[in-house]
């Protein structure tokens, strides 16, 4: 296996092995255990040289990196002395340099050293299974564990606890059911760690009866257990079996008192969860965010933004979450003002921070300030976040930078549905049909598969480029690919076909839908019926749209234009009077541009 580190680690670190040689095996190997005990790692590691060095030794060694951050130098310089003195692994130090190798993150060198082991045991299979389920890989630690199976190694209470978070986190509970019968069989269902872990389980695939029958059949339960229930019931809304296991729990932790506030705080009892906040022993920073998420979520940002400036800890999750409850509230000014003061506090964003902070930039069309974030995003490392990468292309093609947002799509070295979506819909709101549509087949050329939003971005190119037969073939074509048309994919042919002149055509398409059709739609029609002064139908369709939108003035507004353009002034008399005896006001234009990296908003009339 580890060639490289002969060649490499052996020759270039053979004088720093060198450099210090005691006296002999048994006081280099007192100084070695000396000097771990005082954390001295490095010193420890460069007395090596000199002699050869035994199990307990390496062992001590290795245990010492998998206690520090970042220790894979170390780690890879006593592998090099192992291989420089021949000396010969045995299993146990096997599996420490697997465990070691993947803790540090270097997945790849703990699975090589894995394969070339001669034998392993239980405890070598389960330290391979947990690298995989600390990098996110449920479906190979699986595998894995299938693997040990069938070499005829049976799983331990370890390995079952380790496991068993795969399950959880899988589309299939059955795997996770078949694992809890193994686990029966073995007779480790009443194991601590197990129990934990299969409440945990089921929990998360939202199975409250199974896990509540779990929890009661657990002799011992901890902290642990306790709280993942009363997370799992709040999860799920059933707030009031989660309070009632909250007070009757025996023992508590600041994590306990957490999950009980952002259970109140998710299904918007924040005034519960404000008053369970102030009983806590010991605030953290963890309720005061769940506190802020709660607030901003139910519209009262101005409550968040209180708590907020009260928190005596903020960290990156505090600024997040009231950026967002910004955002979400359509205050996209003051959320970006939020962004640069955390910048400015000396608060590094990280990739939910970006992902919040693209869209708002967007909805601004604040180029300036989106470019920023992009430059930030590099500096910061997050440049291949295919959602970062996806919300860029997003935020250019917004912010009226097309060549930004093709840009921004080129450099993704494998692009998802959501990269070619975001792409097409960018081409289609500038008006470049055309090239949307030879992405489009671009797209199913390269095997990703369409999505229905990607076909409202395709009928919309269309649109906007008056290519209805195309459009009509691509409708067709989302059959295809399984995909039932929504109100969306109505709304665009409607639009095309109004555009196109083809009132009739689309007031019949609009007449055969399968579903109730959206005002929107009506509205397109309306639009339509303006921009070829066709009045009669422009009538029918406006009773409809008072009907099912009354207070929209927008309605209002086309159906008194289409009235003055044929000069029938006695009909906008009318609808002006309507507007006046309903009490519909005409809301104004906003616009906001960006002027020396300010974003400024005015009204028209302004």
């Amino acid at each position: 296996m580890f060639q490289k580190i002969k060649r490499d680690l052996v020759n270039q670190n053979n004088r720093r092995l060198m450099s210090f040689r005691p006296s002999g095996e048994t006081d280099a190997k007192g100084d070695v255990r000396s000097l771990l005990r005082d954390g001295r790692l490095d010193a420890a590691v460069n007395i090596l040289a000199g002699f050869k060095a035994d199990t307990p030794t390496y062992a001590a060694l290795l245990q010492a990196c998998l206690k520090k951050e970042a220790a894979i130098p170390e780690a890879k310089l006593i592998h090099a002395h192992i291989i420089q003195t021949e000396f010969k692994l045995g299993m146990f130090l096997n599996t420490k340099f697997v465990t070691v190798y993947a803790m540090s993150g270097c997945l790849v060198d703990a699975r090589q050293m894995f394969e070339e082991m001669r034998e392993r045991d239980v405890v070598s299979w389960t330290s391979m299974i947990a690298a995989y389920l600390r990098h996110g890989d449920n479906e190979e630690a699986l595998v894995l564990f299938y693997g040990m199976l069938k070499t005829g190694i049976h799983p331990d209470h370890f390995t079952f606890a380790t496991i068993l978070p795969a399950c959880a986190n899988m589309v299939d509970l059955e795997l996770g059911r078949i694992l809890h019968q193994r686990i029966i069989t073995g007779g480790f269902e009443q194991d601590v760690f197990i129990g934990s872990a299969l409440v945990d389980m089921y929990v998360k695939r939202g199975r409250m009866d199974d896990a509540r029958h779990m929890f009661d059949k657990t002799s011992e339960r901890d902290v642990v257990v306790w709280t993942a229930m009363i997370a799992g019931y709040s999860q799920n809304g059933y707030v009031a079996e989660a309070l009632k296991l909250f007070q009757k729990m025996p023992e508590r932790n600041v994590v306990s008192w957490n999950a009980m506030i952002v259970g109140y705080a998710q299904n918007g009892l924040v005034d519960e969860a404000l008053e369970l906040f102030q009983q806590m022993p010991k605030q953290d920073v963890v309720s005061g965010n769940a506190l802020i998420v709660g607030y901003a979520q139910n519209g009262q940002i101005d409550k968040a933004l209180q708590l907020f400036q009260r928190m005596p800890e903020r960290n990156v999750v505090s600024w997040n979450s009231l950026i967002r409850g910004y955002a979400q509230r359509g205050l996209f000014a003051e959320a970006l003002k939020l962004f640069q003061q955390m910048k400015a506090t000396g608060v590094k964003p990280n990739s939910v921070g970006f992902t919040n902070i693209l869209p708002v930039c967007a909805n601004l069309a604040a180029l300036g300030h989106g470019k920023e974030v992009h430059e930030d995003i590099i500096r910061c490392g997050f440049q291949s976040d295919i959602f970062l990468e996806n919300g860029l292309i997003d935020m250019y093609a917004k912010c009226g930078s097309i060549e930004g947002a093709r840009k921004a799509f080129d450099v993704i070295l494998t692009p998802d549905v959501v990269s070619y979506t975001a792409m097409i819909i960018g081409y289609a709101m500038h008006g470049f049909g055309r090239e949307a549509l030879e992405l489009f087949e671009n797209m199913q050329h390269s095997g990703v598969q369409p999505n229905s939003i990607t076909f409202v971005g395709v009928l919309s190119a269309c649109c906007h480029t008056g290519l209805v037969d195309d459009a009509w073939q691509y409708f067709d074509l989302m059959r295809n690919y399984h995909i039932t048309p929504v109100m969306e994919h109505y709304c665009c042919m409607v639009d095309l076909l109004g555009r196109a002149g083809c009132l009739k055509e689309a007031r019949d398409f609009l007449d055969k839908m399968p579903m109730k059709p959206h005002p929107a739609i009506w509205g397109h029609l309306l639009a339509a019926c303006r921009s070829h002064s066709n009045i009669e139908l422009g009538e029918i369709i406006s009773e409809k749209l008072f009907e099912l939108d009354s207070r929209n003035s927008a309605h209002y507004v086309l159906l008194s234009n289409i009235y003055a353009a044929a000069g029938r002034w006695e009909g906008v008399q009318k609808v002006r009077k309507l507007m006046k005896d309903r009490e519909i006001k005409k809301m104004p234009a906003c616009s906001w541009i960006e002027v020396d990296s300010k974003v400024c908003a005015f009204l028209a009339g302004d």
